[in-house]
């Protein structure tokens, strides 16, 4: 009689890094000969659990170092506590449980909430990684989302049609520490509209279908630089992550050369202890030279590995590319092409990050960075301080808004002269950056124009720094117009309203007598006049 199992096939679909263009995961699929097993599945939790332990086993007989994507149903989590097979099956192919994310499925409709988020601990304490799937086209509520609090969250293709979304949930995964990505990516506009949006990871039929073996190369679309959401204190790590190969710290050197041997792409191997902790660092040229050297077969061969490793180097999973370029700076000069070992909170290994994919990555956004800038103060444009405007206002954040200029500004030229002017313009920039602290930042949008963006607290510091200090230009006077718009969370849905409420103010602080400051809120009626006091006639500039 037949097994269930002999009509089960499964395939692997690459999970794609839109960062590094490399493979970041396997999901595998569950791909019956006939039947409608997956309906069956979700209407019966053990044969469910069973199909994640089948899925996991097809995988580890393909022997792939890849980390692995395994589904199960929300219902299915809530009815069995767990997935106390799936562990077993795991710690018997000898791999690491936190290589195996469980992608929570809908439906999440008549699921014991509590129940689901007990199973889900269960899981994490198991050393399990959760994914939230299905999201944009699923039944998953926002409130239980955030409870699940998943390591990563599958939106389907469908949302890409609605950017706001995509970007929203990209602001919501930033909080939770989660990364975005995309399913059912099938066309390059929708891959760069993924990029455009946050997405840090994606997988369809464009990168690669799903396969009865796994994907040993991908296509992945060239991305602009600079595209996506910027973030605050330079790229996160989380963009970067490359697969970890791991092995036990009682690994002998003959396993780690033939793990190497096996795997041309593998850049280095790192040994961990039981719970996932890196303790050795084994690179892959140090080390093949050290076996091929003579009788370094005999010498090593039986050894354990560790003997031929050093000391790893760790980030922690919320870090920046900077500062894995501060740890990389910190050894020698022969480590410096070492892999950078990423672990967690419980200091376990999620993967590796490559110098070369930091180093690009940073390149690009100097670049793109250097091409907005303003040559004669080298501060960004506006393009800058309004991106950074709207992701303030998705995340729901107060701000103010200021624009400075120089009062009668062709008058200061035309009488000192335009290197004069140009000096004056250097100056105020300068003062600007000194006093910017924290989240301030200063745009210079041409001419005598600057934009700064700041928290209203922020203000009084800003204004003295500009409005209290005696100008000149080629030894003639000259005084600041300062407007500005407080903008409370919801008090203005993008930059564009923002700079609207913004020019109405700006002519009220021109038609003032010298240094002058006006200050207007959303949503309130007129303005206040901090500094400056009304003209007898009209400006002229």
């Amino acid at each position: 009689m037949r097994s269930w199992t002999d009509t089960l096939r499964f395939a692997f679909q690459p999970v794609v890094n839109l960062v590094t263009g490399g493979v970041a995961a396997l999901e595998i699929l569950v791909r019956p000969e006939t039947g409608d097993i997956l309906a069956e599945a979700r209407r019966d939790p053990e044969l469910d659990g069973r199909l994640a332990v089948a899925a996991f086993r097809a995988a580890v007989r393909k022997e792939t170092l890849l980390p692995l994507h395994v589904n199960v149903f929300a219902g299915t989590l809530a009815d069995l506590g767990g997935l106390q097979g799936l562990h077993g099956a795991v710690r018997e192919a000898g791999r690491m449980p936190w290589e195996v994310t469980v992608d929570v499925c809908p439906p999440y409709t008549h699921v014991p909430r509590q129940a689901l988020l007990e199973a889900v601990t269960a899981l994490r304490g198991q050393g399990f990684r959760i994914c939230a799937d299905g999201v944009g086209d699923g039944d998953a509520p926002l409130r239980l989302l955030t409870d699940l609090a998943p390591e990563l969250v599958k939106l389907d293709a469908s949302l890409l049609a609605r950017p706001a979304a995509v970007r929203a949930m990209r602001v919501l995964c930033d909080e939770l520490g989660a990364l975005l990505s995309v399913e059912g990516v099938e066309t390059e506009s929708q891959c760069a509209a993924a990029r455009s949006a946050g997405a840090q990871l994606a997988q369809g039929e464009l990168f690669g279908p799903p396969a009865r073996l796994p994907a040993a190369d991908v296509y992945v679309p060239p991305g602009s630089p600079g595209v996506g959401p910027a973030p605050r204190s330079g790229p996160s790590v989380r963009q970067f992550v490359r697969p970890a190969a791991l092995l036990p710290t009682t690994a002998s050197a003959g396993q780690v050369r033939a793990l190497l041997t096996g795997s041309p792409d593998v850049s280095g191997v790192l040994l961990v202890d039981r719970d996932g902790v890196p303790v050795r660092s084994v690179h892959r040229s140090r080390f093949l030279l050290s076996m091929s050297a003579r009788y370094g077969h005999a010498l090593y061969a039986d050894r354990p590995a560790a003997k031929l490793g050093d000391v790893p180097r760790t980030v922690g999973v919320d870090a920046t590319a900077w500062e894995v370029l501060d740890v990389v700076a910190v050894g020698g000069p022969g480590r410096t092409s070492d892999d950078v070992a990423v672990v967690d909170t419980g200091g376990r290994c999620v993967g590796v990050v490559r110098l070369s994919d930091l180093v690009r990555a940073l390149a690009e956004s100097r670049v793109e960075e250097a091409a907005g800038l303003n040559p004669l103060t080298r501060l960004p444009g506006s393009d800058a301080i309004t991106d950074e405007v709207d992701r303030r206002i998705a995340d729901g954040r107060a701000f103010a808004l200021s624009w400075l200029d120089v009062d009668h500004f062709k008058q200061v030229n035309d009488g000192a002269g335009f290197a004069a002017g140009d000096d004056l313009i250097r100056a105020i920039g300068r003062a600007l950056l000194q006093t910017a602290a924290g989240s301030t930042r200063v745009g210079h949008i041409g001419g005598d124009d600057f934009l700064v963006l700041t928290d209203p607290e922020g203000l009084d510091p800003l204004a003295t720094s500009v409005l209290d200090v005696p100008w000149s230009a080629g030894g003639r006077p000259v005084t600041l117009s300062l407007a500005t718009v407080l903008c409370p969370p919801g008090g203005v849905p993008d930059h564009r309203q923002a700079a609207a409420c913004l020019a109405p103010l700006k002519r009220a602080a021109k038609a003032l007598h010298g240094a002058s400051w006006v200050l207007g809120r959303t949503g309130v009626h007129g303005h206040e006049v901090r500094r400056g006091s009304e003209r007898t006639t009209a400006p002229t500039g």
